[in-house]
């Protein structure tokens, strides 16, 4: 062991040039953490319909959130990871038939259960969305806000997502996620997270909250594409 030692320090001192070189491209070939591999729930799959609970947007403060993301009269929303609508719908009443509600999500019968929704509560502004894990599938250019509301946790590739999402995105969009404090595994991420792997993805933190719960456990951050 002594004698690598003296063999590395006569190394350095002989040849500097090359091993800085050697510990630089080494540094360099090692891939930097992309987010994409952490932990994830499972995505819920059972009945949607313990979503729309009484007092939940008093809970977390709906009305007020959509004016954080500037969810008025004639906006397009997308609503990503959608579940049972509980947002989309709410979110459709306050764009109006002016606007349009896009409700994502990668479930099939959460799809099916939204489109019966919208049908039944005559709201024809809102598009059902199946996606992908890693692409939300809006059209481009077409998105004022975005709400990923209690399911980022969920989201397997979500560098990926967020980047796929960019080229839907209108200038001056705002893109919310509204989550808890968690793992990655036990239905929560910490905000540390979603707010790094949204950088990686091209996203600037522009405004975050703690009002959406009065336990201070959920988080609201809003991100802007730069």
């Amino acid at each position: 062991m002594f004698r690598y030692r003296v063999l590395a320090l006569a190394l350095l001192f002989c040849f500097p040039n090359v091993v800085l070189t050697h510990f630089q491209n080494s540094a360099q070939s090692t891939p930097a953490p992309s987010g994409e591999h952490r932990k994830t729930s499972e995505p819920y799959t059972g009945d949607l319909s313990i979503f729309d609970s009484p007092g939940r947007d008093q809970r977390l403060q709906l009305n007020r959130v959509m004016e954080v993301l500037g969810v008025t009269a004639g906006k397009t929303v997308a609503d990503i990871g959608a579940g049972s609508g509980w947002f989309t719908v709410r979110a459709a009443k306050r764009v109006g038939e002016a606007g349009t509600v896009y409700a994502v999500d990668i479930n099939p019968e959460a799809i099916h259960y939204i489109g019966d929704r919208a049908q039944k509560e005559q709201l024809h502004n809102v598009k059902t969305v199946l996606s992908k894990e890693d692409d939300p599938l809006l059209p481009p250019g077409s998105i004022d806000a975005v709400l990923l509301l209690k399911t980022y946790h969920e989201v397997a590739q979500p560098v990926a997502l967020l980047r796929n999402l960019r080229s839907s995105l209108r200038p001056g969009s705002k893109v919310g996620v509204i989550d808890r404090n968690g793992n990655g595994e036990n239905h929560g991420v910490g905000k540390e997270v979603v707010i790094r792997e949204a950088a990686q993805a091209g996203y600037t933190l522009a405004e975050q909250y703690d009002f959406v719960k009065g336990d201070k456990m959920d988080y609201f951050l809003v991100f802007t594409a730069e």
